[in-house]
């Protein structure tokens, strides 16, 4: 696939970016080019354990001191955990979770994007080895596969 749109998505609704990837295609069909040979990526932060609670008790501490960190660079008010635990719901920006929610949440948004690719920054600040391993294991082993099985029994989505 050519000429790739990524999207980082680290904050707000993810239905708001919306109307970027409805500009990138119209953009692209002005240019004459092929929606089929062209890719939207959706980026985000993100974090998977066996638990929801579990996932969010792992990734709260160094996600919450790497965004206080940005957030003092730029002017933000420093994260809350109430804050964080809203980011990881179905219309939240963070892929925090099980990997069941986590696969809800990638459907979901494949719902409004139609995207082909998905990059999940697995840990937001220092975590121990063995934990982004596990996430990692889980993305390839329980979460990618159900995904790919999902997408494929309905091909006939938004932007596909």
């Amino acid at each position: 696939l050519g000429l790739p749109l990524a999207i980082a998505i680290i904050g707000g609704l993810p239905e708001q970016f919306a109307p970027l990837v409805d500009l990138y295609y119209r953009a692209a069909d002005h240019a004459g080019h092929d929606r089929s040979q062209l890719a939207v990526s959706i980026n985000s932060h993100g974090f998977i354990a066996d638990n929801s609670q579990q996932a969010s008790d792992e990734s709260f501490p160094s996600f919450e001191q790497v965004m206080n960190k940005i957030g003092r660079e730029r002017g933000w008010p420093p994260m809350t955990r109430d804050q964080f635990e809203g980011s990881r719901t179905l219309r939240g920006a963070n892929f925090i979770g099980s990997p069941d929610e986590v696969i809800e949440k990638i459907l979901f948004q494949h719902e409004i994007f139609g995207h082909q690719r998905l990059l999940l920054m697995l840990s937001v600040g220092t975590m121990p080895h063995d934990k982004v391993m596990h996430a990692i294991e889980l993305l390839g082993t329980k979460v990618a596969p159900v995904v790919r099985k999902e997408i494929a029994n309905h091909s006939d989505k938004k932007f596909q």
